[in-house]
Parts: C-alpha cells; sequence; structure tokens
C-alpha cells in the first residue's frame, strides 16, 4: 500500500504546534523555579542570607532556596537520617563536622570552577567541600574588667591558667570546636600534640580547669556571662567576639603570641541530590569577592577569596589578607575526627566530671 504525500499545510500545522509546545515549554520552565534546601546555622547568618545573599541568586538563577537552619550538628545528622535520599542540597558545616560528611559520601565533587584558584590554601579543603569563611579561635576579654583590676591585656594561652582568674573563665566544651581546640593548643604548649593528646587533658584537668567557671557551648549564654560580669576571659572565635563587641560591650579578641588555631565555614553540594548543577552554582557563589565581602561585615568571617575586598572598618574585624591568614594554626581534622568519640569520653570523666 503507498502513502500519500503530506500535504504542506499539514506540514505547517504541525511545525506551528511543535513550536507552540516549546514555547509553552519554556515558558512553564521559566515560571516555575527550581527548589534548592540550604541547611546552614540559624541567628545573624540565616538573616544575612536571607536578606542580602538570597535574592540575587535567586533572581539571577530562577531558583527558589527554602533555608533550613541548624547548628553543624543538627545538619549533619539531617544528612544521616536521610542518606540514599537526601533532601538538602547544600549545606553549610563547621570544619570538623565538613570533614566528617565528606568522609560519609555525602558532599559532592566541587569540579574545577575559576574561582577556586582564588581561595587561600587553607579553604581548600578537599575536592569536595570548600572554607566560605575564616575565624581565629583566641582569648576574649573585658577589657573594662582588666582596667579596673589594673590587668595588664593578656596576649598568650597561659592566662587559661593564672590563679587570679580562678572562676572567671568559661570555654566551650569539646563538642565545640572552640573546646576542641582548646584541648589541642595545650597538648602542644606541653610538648604533646593531636597524636600524643595526654598532656592536654592533663594541662585542662589540673592547671585550666580550676579557673573555669562554665564549660558553655551556647553564643548566648557566653554573652550573658561576660555581660552579668560573671567571666573576664572566654576562648571564644573572632566572629563571635566582634558580635559581642558590636552591641558596645568592653570585649576583645586576642590573638595569642603562640598562634590561633583557624576555624573554617565550610560549604558543599550534597551528593546524589536534586539540583546538582545549581547547588554547584550556589557554592561559587558564596566564594564571589562581593558575597565575600557581606559575610565577612555581617558575620565576621575572614573571606576565603584572596580578591575579596574589604571596607578598613570591616577589615579591622575579620582575618584579612595572606599576611594574617598564613599566621592561622590549621587542625588535622582527619587524625581529630578519628579520635573525637575517645577524647570526648575522656573529656566527659576528667575535665568536665
Amino acid at each position: 500500500m503507498m502513502l500519500r504525500p503530506v500535504s504542506a499545510a499539514v506540514n505547517a500545522a504541525v511545525s506551528a504546534a511543535l513550536a507552540l509546545g516549546a514555547l509553552t515549554a519554556a515558558t512553564s520552565a521559566s515560571a516555575d523555579p527550581t527548589t534548592l534546601y540550604v541547611g546552614s546555622y540559624g541567628g545573624s547568618t540565616e538573616k544575612a542570607f536571607k536578606e542580602r545573599l538570597i535574592p540575587a541568586f535567586e533572581a539571577k538563577h530562577n531558583a527558589k532556596i527554602v533555608y533550613v537552619p541548624g547548628n553543624s550538628t543538627d545538619t549533619l545528622a539531617k544528612l544521616q537520617a536521610q542518606k540514599g535520599k537526601q533532601e538538602l542540597n547544600v549545606v553549610l558545616l563547621d570544619d570538623g563536622p565538613m570533614y566528617q560528611a565528606v568522609q560519609f559520601g555525602f558532599c559532592d565533587k566541587l569540579g574545577n570552577p575559576a574561582v577556586l584558584k582564588d581561595l587561600y590554601p587553607v579553604a581548600r579543603m578537599t575536592d569536595s567541600a570548600v572554607g566560605i569563611g575564616i575565624v581565629a579561635t583566641g582569648i576574649a576579654y573585658n577589657t573594662e574588667a582588666f582596667k579596673k583590676a589594673n590587668l595588664p591585656a593578656p596576649d598568650s594561652w597561659e592566662v587559661l591558667t593564672d590563679k587570679r582568674f580562678k572562676q572567671k573563665v568559661a570555654i566551650p566544651p569539646i563538642s565545640n570546636t572552640y573546646g576542641l581546640q582548646t584541648l589541642l593548643t595545650f597538648a602542644k604548649l606541653r610538648k604533646g600534640g593531636d597524636k600524643n593528646i595526654d598532656p592536654g587533658f592533663t594541662a585542662m584537668t589540673r592547671e585550666v580547669g580550676p579557673n573555669v567557671l562554665a564549660w558553655e557551648p551556647s553564643p548566648g549564654k557566653m554573652t550573658e556571662l561576660f555581660q552579668n560580669n560573671d567571666i573576664m576571659l572566654a576562648v571564644w572565635g573572632s566572629g563571635r567576639v566582634q558580635a559581642l563587641k558590636d552591641t558596645g560591650f568592653p570585649v576583645q579578641f586576642v590573638v595569642p603570641k603562640e598562634g590561633a588555631p583557624a576555624l573554617l565555614t565550610a560549604a558543599c553540594p550534597v551528593a546524589q541530590n536534586s539540583a546538582p548543577a545549581l547547588s554547584q552554582a550556589f557554592v561559587q557563589y558564596l566564594l564571589t569577592p562581593e558575597v565575600q565581602a557581606i559575610l565577612a561585615d555581617t558575620q565576621g568571617w575572614g573571606p576565603a577569596n584572596s580578591k575579596a575586598k574589604l571596607e578598613p572598618a570591616v577589615a579591622a574585624k575579620v582575618p584579612y589578607g595572606k599576611e594574617q591568614i598564613d599566621k592561622l594554626l590549621p587542625t588535622d581534622w582527619t587524625v581529630v575526627n578519628e579520635k573525637r568519640a575517645e577524647w570526648t569520653n575522656r573529656w566527659n570523666r576528667t575535665v568536665e566530671r
């Protein structure tokens, strides 16, 4: 049986229908933004993201971002609970938990976008996670209280062992990076280190512990301890101290002469998530000089991108520039995470008993 030729009119009608269908599909795609779920910190970070960062990204990428607030432990727990069927697309975590997320396979490879070449080496964590902000762990002190007591400004970690400050010190517990890095610091000061932690525990128990009023993990409660004059000294992050200082409270952050451990705020695109390309784009967006400057201003995070330019008033508040960044001390999270559960049990038995 022979097929009759299709008329030109039918051809034209089919072409028009196909074109209309393509136009409808394109219009529908532009009308329905891709939803991206971002797991990140609450508080001032959530505020800055929602007010200053997210709207511009949504407009450029035809995206809708759902912000899921929580601390690093909460967000890591979500990744573990949703393994194999992840609901989060991008996560922000402290560097210690982020190394765990990478180890567990929760982070997708970053590829080799151009922006990565502009990062300081300390921010190049792994091929699937990157530091987007840098803070220092050091000493915070009440400048007014020190002046009244006619005491010199602290310049060393050893001030935490000074008997004049008995029950006047607050340090976060080992479950918090600041507390963990304090333990590691005293291990190194007492001729040990992450592979010989015993000297650190001895120092924390016998020398530092008697001066500690509270092993305080909550930033809000740490602030209250300062404001109520319960403490004069604390181990805290440069960003947290600056936030308190911005309220008008007389507090100052000190990088001890022995050095200050670096603490990274890290980001990664979640592996096997529903919007991989958009997730990669969001992480890269967080690393742009413009966004880095906003995070420095609002969060007290030193820029991870060496091309970021800060106003002098902002630059004075954060680790900024190669000279300052190079002075920060790295933490070997591969070793630490392997030992952390064991150290936590020991800390609970001996330090915070």
